[in-house]
């Protein structure tokens, strides 16, 4: 027999002999996969925060059944490394669910209790093999613990955030201090003790801004060991930036276009308006600018308060149809120009009745 130094009786030793417990064979209906599970469950001792609630007979019905509501968490909203989305005009109705402190007590002595029942079956299995009924138990268990950490962790997303953009490290990139907060979240959730009296967020948010300037500190010290020069291949990407303008500069010529070929059905007054206001006429060898609100009433005969409303209108006539042949795809050139030859009358008529 090969000698070891491994006793049976320490912590390794018991992980060892566990290990081997999982590994022997069992007639259970468990899956592969819930065996695997079981076998990791059964390798690493459960921590847990405990509570003098825990051990009581009606522990359970006290936590879960009378509890009161606690709302799930709405993540809709969480885009940490694409920015832009930020300002969607869909994202400003999304309601961030913030729990009080009744809400937040319970859902974290839900998580120990778990956890709990978790540590206290490793116990009672111990060296001996694991029955059906054990294993069902302990699964059941183990999956609601993850499944309240994963809930606790959804609610405070948000504070990763707001502690990732209060720092903003220079040297580090945005989606590296993300991962590096909520990690620390996910350690700050296993050791945070409701018992105590204070809110998560006091201790979340401090444990979250250690955790950045710990990493800070590594990347700085990183940094001064392997120093390198400009290296294309190791700048970031400006997809995002090249993307932005392009469209930019897409939808900037689709507007020019619907004025030029009058898709918008705007007035003899109105493109003159438009055309002196923003230059559309000037060539590439042409220095003209833009035109003031007074300068263009001077030449079409208008008073600048008359021309600033003339300007909205054609604009809202500009964007109106840019937003439909977005939607429904651009009309045909031959409704194009069969609908600007019946409208020149009128455009016309419009324009001296504008002009007295």
């Amino acid at each position: 027999m090969r000698n070891t130094l491994v006793k049976a009786n320490s912590v390794f030793g018991r992980q060892q002999q566990r290990r081997a417990v999982a590994m022997q064979p069992s007639s259970s209906n468990l899956s592969r996969r819930e065996q695997e599970t079981l076998k990791e469950i059964l390798q690493t001792t459960m921590d847990y925060v405990d509570d003098p609630a825990f051990p009581k007979s009606n522990a359970h019905k006290k936590l879960f059944d009378e509890a009161p509501e606690i709302p799930k968490p709405n993540t809709s909203w969480y885009h940490p490394v694409m920015e832009d989305l930020s300002t969607d005009r869909n994202l400003k109705t999304v309601v961030n669910v913030v729990l009080n402190a009744r809400q937040e007590q319970a859902l974290f002595l839900q998580f120990n209790y778990a956890r709990y029942r978790v540590a206290k079956l490793q116990q009672k299995i111990g060296d001996k093999p694991v029955s059906d009924e054990q294993a069902r138990e302990i699964l059941e268990w183990h999956a609601l613990s993850q499944k309240l950490r994963d809930q606790i962790a959804q609610s405070n997303l948000a504070l990763v955030l707001a502690m990732a953009k209060r720092v903003r490290h220079s040297e580090m990139d945005f989606a590296d201090l993300i991962s590096e907060g909520n990690m620390a979240l996910l350690r700050a959730i296993d050791k945070f003790n409701v018992s105590r009296g204070f809110k998560f967020s006091t201790y979340a948010c401090r444990a979250i801004l250690k955790a950045f300037s710990r990493s800070g500190m590594k990347h700085s010290q990183y940094r001064q060991l392997f120093p390198t020069d400009f290296d294309p291949a190791l700048e970031r990407s400006d997809f995002q930036r090249k993307k932005f303008d392009s469209h930019e500069s897409e939808c900037a010529d689709e507007v020019m276009h619907i004025v030029m070929d009058n898709r918008a059905e705007l007035t003899d007054v109105e493109q003159q308006v438009i055309h002196h206001r923003f230059a559309l006429n000037r060539s590439e060898n042409d220095s003209s600018v833009p035109l003031t609100l007074e300068q263009v009433g001077q030449i079409v005969g208008l008073t600048k308060e008359r021309v600033r409303q003339i300007q909205n209108k054609a604009l809202e006539k500009i964007r109106k149809t840019l937003e439909g042949e977005y939607i429904n795809g651009p009309a045909n050139e031959e409704e194009v120009e069969e609908t600007t030859t019946d409208r020149k009358g009128e455009n016309t008529r419009s324009t001296k009745r504008a002009r007295r």
